[in-house]
Parts: structure tokens; C-alpha cells; sequence
């Protein structure tokens, strides 16, 4: 492996298969089945048993919608309303060019809120808050958040009066975040954090030993870093097997919240990459929507995009996410989540918004013209968007006919 600089991390030719989860073993063969059950059901091949939909689980998002909003609630201050924003020369020849991206941060943060960097940090912030920063590290170096996006957002919040041990990037799983370039080499001060870790060649099937990750109570290592007291139930059962349980620490009806995020966080800035799985995206609510929250992986088949809505319903995300930029620098139309680079290109562009579901409304809109460009079939059933209108109907998010696009 090339020996990694303080940049932007090289792109491969093909992301490998440590990527994202691996297909080996019990746990990476159920995180590829919940997709594939996806993709097999918008290309029209579904078995029989399969053309009516089995009934939908029951959840606890009634929980989460008795609690108040507060003045930060979800979709913010700015519902409806998505920032587009788009330079030539942000990234070129595999490297991204940093003062361009810084701004074309200000130009976005300035249209978004009609006011300039200093006067809208108070928009969203308080000197004290402590400030995560959620990437997403998947395909690294290829498709992964830019770390340019996030030094501008850090100088931003640098300026704003925050302080270094105060800002926090993170993702659910360490070893993405230190694969991708977020490291404290890269970050100095700055919080770097994994929700839970993953015994990787355990997973891959590599070994048998278990004990990197599994204590001999037979709970996981990262058990306490998830908040029981604070979770999303739905009532489909996680298998027990250990490889899962290696990828998920628990399994049950339950997905607990990450306490960084129940415990330490005050606001939330999201930051996904723009890209596609299957008919459907994979950008700002799913970013937040399973990045949060452990055991995920058994609500793919029942409830693979209703996650990206009653997730982000519960306190925790609704009244701590206060900002999404979608990172389009280099975008990915095809063979999503996962980073492949033939599917990949230039497309130099920034999304703003307070409101991730009408962030994600424009951006499935415009990936689905990008994705008949290039000659993709499209299946444009409703149902690839019914989750975005279900948050409007929650008071979540704008995704009708009311979105401001504005391009800056």
C-alpha cells in the first residue's frame, strides 16, 4: 500500500474489498444480501413470494415524534431550501485543489443563509458546543468525504470560536476513518472517533480467533460505546452468529445510538459523498440514518429506506443536526455504496442545505439524469423517493414542489 500523505488519499483503480464490509464470512454475506434484495427488487426479478411486499415491522418511531422540537429541530432554519454549488477547477488530475473548495464552502454557506461565514456560524453554534463531524469514509480516496471539505468546515468553525478538543469527526466504524486519511496526524486536536471497532480478519474469514473483539462474557469490546437507554427498535431479530455480531455488537430488536452521540455531541454536521445504490442514493440521510445507530444490518430487507427517515426522527439526530453538505467533487453513479472507480468522475460540485431530505431529493433528481446519460437503466417507481415525502409528512423536511434549488 502507497504510504499516505496529508492530502487527499490517491484513488485506486478499483477499491478493494476491505472497503465498506467485507463479503466474506456470515457478516459481509448478510450486508451484500440486504442490497442485493434491493437491487433484484427495482430490476424486476424478484421470486413470487416476493412481488408483495411482506408487512412492514413495527418501529418506535411514535417515541421519537412525542418529543418537542427545539429552535435547532430538524429541517432547520432553512427547510426546502438546497445550495448547489460548482467550480471546474475544484478537483483535477486526481487532486483536489484546496483554495477552490475553501471557496466555494463560503460561496455555499453564504447562499445558503444569506449572511457571511461569521454571521452564520451563530446561526447554527454556540462557542461551547462540541461539534461532530460525520464523513463517510467508504471507498477511501476514491469516493470517501474529501478532507479538504472537512478543513474548510473546521477553519469555519475554528473561526466561529470553537475549539479544537471541541470538534469531532467521526463514522460508525474506526478503521474506515483511519483508512480514508482521518487520522490525529492529519487532524491535530481534533477528535477523531469510531463508534464501535470491527476485527477485520475475523470478518474476511481469516482467522477464528475472536478474541480482539469479543470479550469471554460474550459481549462485544465496543458494547459500552452504544447507549441503551437511547435506541431505534423495530421488530426484526439481528442473527446471532458471531461474525455478525463482530460487524454489529449487538443483535436483537434493538439499535442503540452511538453515545458520542447521546452523551457528548451538541451539533451535528453531516457529510456525505454523492453516489447511488441500486435505483436509490446513498447521500446525506442514509449517511446519518446508518452511521448513528449499531444492528443494522437486519433492517436491510424490511425497512432498507425507511431507516434514512425515523433514524434521524429521534432527538438525538432531529435536534442536533443543524447542517448537510454533500460532497460531489468526485461523484459515483453506479455500483454504489461502495466505491468503484469505472463508475465514477468529475462533477466538482457542493450541495448546502439545513434540510438532508430536500438535499436528497435535488440529489437523487439530478442522479437519475446523470445515470440515463450514461445509458443505466432507471427504475423511477415512487417508491425510491416515498421515503423523502414520508419526512415532510412527519414535519422533517420540504421535498414537494417548494424546494428552492438554488445554483450558485
Amino acid at each position: 500500500m502507497k504510504k499516505r500523505g496529508y492530502g487527499s488519499l490517491e484513488p485506486e483503480n478499483e477499491v478493494d474489498r476491505r472497503q465498506f464490509l467485507k463479503i466474506g464470512g456470515a457478516a459481509g454475506a448478510g450486508w451484500i444480501l440486504g442490497n442485493r434484495f434491493l437491487w433484484s427488487h427495482e430490476a424486476g426479478q424478484d421470486a413470487p413470494a416476493q412481488k408483495t411486499p411482506p408487512p412492514r415491522p413495527k418501529t418506535n418511531l411514535e417515541d421519537a415524534l412525542k418529543v418537542p422540537k427545539t429552535k435547532y429541530s430538524l429541517p432547520g432554519p432553512f427547510p426546502g431550501k438546497v445550495v448547489e454549488v460548482h467550480h471546474p477547477d475544484a478537483m483535477k488530475d486526481e487532486k483536489p485543489n484546496p483554495e477552490v473548495i475553501k471557496a466555494m464552502f463560503e460561496k455555499g454557506m453564504t447562499r445558503l443563509t444569506d449572511k457571511n461565514l461569521k454571521a452564520s456560524f451563530g446561526l447554527f453554534f454556540e462557542k461551547d458546543d462540541v461539534v461532530g463531524i460525520k464523513v463517510n469514509p467508504v471507498g477511501p480516496g476514491l469516493i470517501s468525504t474529501r478532507l479538504e471539505v472537512v478543513d474548510a468546515l473546521i477553519a469555519w468553525l475554528l473561526a466561529g470560536g470553537i475549539k479544537r478538543p471541541n470538534i469531532i469527526i467521526w463514522d460508525r466504524f474506526d478503521y474506515m476513518l483511519r483508512d480514508a486519511g482521518y487520522t490525529a496526524e492529519r487532524y491535530p486536536g481534533i477528535g477523531i472517533e469510531g463508534l464501535q471497532t470491527m476485527d477485520e480478519a475475523a470478518a474476511e474469514g481469516k482467522t477464528q480467533d475472536n478474541s480482539r473483539w469479543l470479550r469471554p462474557d460474550g459481549s462485544h469490546v465496543s458494547a459500552e460505546n452504544f447507549d441503551k437507554d437511547v435506541f431505534y427498535w423495530a421488530d426484526v431479530e439481528g442473527p446471532k452468529d458471531l461474525p455478525y455480531l463482530n460487524q454489529h455488537v449487538f443483535n436483537g430488536k434493538y439499535s442503540y445510538f452511538g453515545r458520542l452521540l447521546t452523551k457528548k455531541l451538541t451539533k451535528i454536521i453531516n457529510v456525505p459523498v454523492f453516489k447511488n445504490t441500486g435505483n436509490a442514493i446513498s447521500m446525506a440521510t442514509k449517511n446519518i440514518g446508518y452511521g448513528a445507530v449499531c444492528n443494522t444490518n437486519r433492517l436491510h430487507r424490511p425497512l432498507f429506506l425507511d431507516v434514512c427517515v425515523e433514524v434521524p426522527a429521534f432527538p438525538v439526530l432531529r435536534d442536533k443536526l443543524v447542517l448537510n453538505i454533500t460532497d460531489g467533487l468526485r461523484a459515483q453513479y453506479d455500483g454504489g455504496p461502495d466505491g468503484v472507480a469505472k463508475f465514477t468522475y468529475y462533477f466538482n460540485t457542493l450541495f448546502f442545505a439545513t434540510d438532508p431530505f430536500a438535499l436528497d431529493m435535488v440529489c437523487h433528481n439530478i442522479l437519475v439524469q446523470k445515470r440515463k446519460s450514461m445509458n443505466v437503466p432507471v427504475n423511477e417507481n415512487p417508491r425510491f423517493t416515498e421515503y423523502l415525502r414520508s419526512a415532510q409528512k412527519l414535519g422533517l423536511g420540504v421535498v414537494d414542489d417548494k424546494i428552492q434549488h438554488i445554483r450558485a
